[in-house]
């Protein structure tokens, strides 16, 4: 086995056991700590594994990711691209920009239920919102570092704007858009699960929310084994598809 998979493995099954013995201590004096132990959650998680309910809770949540991100990127491209090429522009909304982005997406949740109600609507907002600004910045820093050489040929090939924008600039900064697809999967998919504790009925978030109450703690700890494998191969497929349009390129 090569010590790029041994390694890895290693760090898991450490992590593993120092679970297994904080929970195994600490249940000594709060029992009921002993249903988050490694062995109950795995038996939940290799149940649920094999139940319809949560694989309709897992597409529900991956497709907001989905529509999250798409919407986005329809405002983060533009935004980023207008930001980048107008120098004016940059200036007027800079400061705006920088100032939204450091706002936490989840303090806007009250606002969010309040104008567009409970259900889907308001969690889409929120994964948008969080994932638009490194979509925007990343777009708009691939803008800045592009080669003015490419842009000064399309000019003197008479290309139309509508030209030089899909010919040159788009294709010259899809890797940055990329980087920030990447960083975007990461922040929704944080923020995804208290997003979907606002109403809705179903979604990892919600799972969590029902273990709660039905006292079903090992599924509780199976679902965060869920949302973790889930997020990491988010990052990994973001990874991989960054990595193969460098090579591509």
């Amino acid at each position: 086995m090569p010590a790029t998979l041994i390694l890895p493995l290693l760090g898991l099954a450490l992590a593993a056991a120092l679970w297994a013995a904080a929970t195994l201590l600490l249940a000594n004096e709060t029992p009921i700590l002993a249903n988050f132990a490694p062995a109950e959650a795995f038996r939940a998680l290799s149940r649920l594994a094999i139940d319809p309910v949560m694989w309709e809770h897992i597409g529900v949540s991956l497709q907001r990711v989905a529509v999250g991100l798409a919407a986005a990127l329809a405002i983060g491209v533009p935004a980023g691209v207008l930001t980048g090429v107008s120098h004016v522009f940059a200036q007027a909304t800079t400061p705006l920009f920088q100032f939204l982005r450091m706002i936490s997406p989840l303090s806007w949740m009250p606002i969010a239920v309040m104008v567009l109600g409970v259900g889907d609507a308001p969690v889409y907002f929120l994964l948008a919102f969080a994932a638009v600004w490194p979509i925007l910045l990343n777009t708009a820093a691939g803008v800045a570092q592009l080669d003015r050489n490419w842009l000064m040929l399309a000019r003197s090939l008479s290309a139309t704007r509508a030209e030089t924008l899909f010919r040159v600039v788009l294709p010259g900064i899809v890797a940055h858009i990329l980087s920030g697809v990447r960083l975007a999967i990461g922040i929704i998919w944080i923020i995804l699960v208290p997003a979907e504790m606002l109403g809705v009925s179903a979604g990892l978030g919600y799972f969590i929310l029902d273990a709660r109450d039905r006292l079903a703690y090992p599924d509780l700890m199976a679902a965060i084994l869920i949302i973790g494998a889930l997020g990491f191969l988010l990052d990994y497929g973001a990874r991989w598809l960054y990595q193969h349009w460098l090579h591509k390129g």
